[in-house]
């Protein structure tokens, strides 16, 4: 029962942050074409929108089905190289989306009005649909490297994204609507540093089904054993396992990895945003 919660509070903490990201995209091209009188080509903005949400789900679906008809030391590897892959683009796509916030309602503005100066619909529907379909690609490779990782109760991490991304979408009709004003700065903060520690035991998994394979050496295998303490199959253990990779006979590579990895994101993704609340604290002093 653990894990089944601890693996959809990871899914739910996925789809969540990612599907704000989406909303917030989608709501501030919305918003500009009601000021600036072009409400009657909002159906294209959702047309785009919807046609990223089902190829981002059709990606997700493939690469599940394929994944799931290999086995052996095959599926291992694919496995691993998708858990990886998936956190390369995570901590990719959450220090570029932290990077671009500043400048990302300007770009997106600026293409609103490139495309209705052209008179062109097409370009609203694809500037929707590839603003979309980033967040959407990123949320369906990361979803597979955690539903792999639950191995059985991979169910449980997509029904979590799918109440996440619900949640997701009625904060964005709320923003829309009804004008609610959500601290963004704060909540893409404290959501990237949590999904930093979530990417930390995908990355040990996928260093694990690397070793098992024989493509990483494992150099101290166990490091050591605390089974008989905390065991990783069953209640905290267990839990810990599914939301931080925890293992009671980790491999000395893969608890390198993940330490370092963990360390390493908290710090350089923490670190900007001590910062500039030392800086406002400075100057409002």
């Amino acid at each position: 029962m653990e894990s089944i919660v601890a693996w959809g509070l990871g899914g739910l903490l996925t789809g969540l942050r990612e599907g704000v990201e989406a909303a917030l995209i989608v709501g501030i091209l919305a918003s500009y074409l009601v000021k600036i009188g072009r409400a009657d080509r909002l159906a294209i903005i959702w047309l785009g929108v919807a046609a990223a949400i089902v190829a981002s789900a059709a990606i997700g679906v493939v690469a599940f089905v394929a994944l799931g008809s290999l086995q052996g030391a095959a599926e291992q590897f694919i496995a691993g190289t998708t858990s990886l892959l998936a956190v390369v683009i995570l901590t990719y796509m959450l220090f570029w989306m932290r990077k671009q916030a500043v400048s990302m309602g300007a770009d997106l503005r600026a293409g609103v009005d490139r495309a209705v100066a052209s008179t062109s619909i097409l370009g609203l529907g694809l500037l929707a649909f590839t603003a979309v379909i980033r967040e959407g690609i990123e949320t369906s490779l990361f979803l597979l490297g955690q539903t792999t990782a639950a191995a059985g109760e991979g169910l449980s991490v997509v029904l979590g994204a799918v109440v996440g991304l619900l949640i997701a979408a009625s904060i964005g009709v709320l923003i829309f609507r009804a004008g609610l004003r959500l601290n963004l700065s704060a909540f893409f903060n404290v959501t990237g540093a949590a999904l930093v520690v979530i990417a930390s035991g995908l990355l040990s998994y996928g260093v694990h089904e690397f070793i098992e394979v024989g493509l990483l050496p494992g150099l101290v295998t166990p490091l050591y054993d605390i089974s008989a303490v905390l065991p990783h199959t069953a209640g905290i253990g267990q839990f810990l396992r599914a939301i931080v990779g925890y293992s009671a006979t980790p491999e000395l590579t893969t608890l390198l990895a993940q330490v370092a990895y963990l360390l390493f994101g908290l710090i350089f993704y923490v670190r900007p945003v001590w910062r500039a609340a030392a800086t406002r604290a400075v100057a409002a002093a």
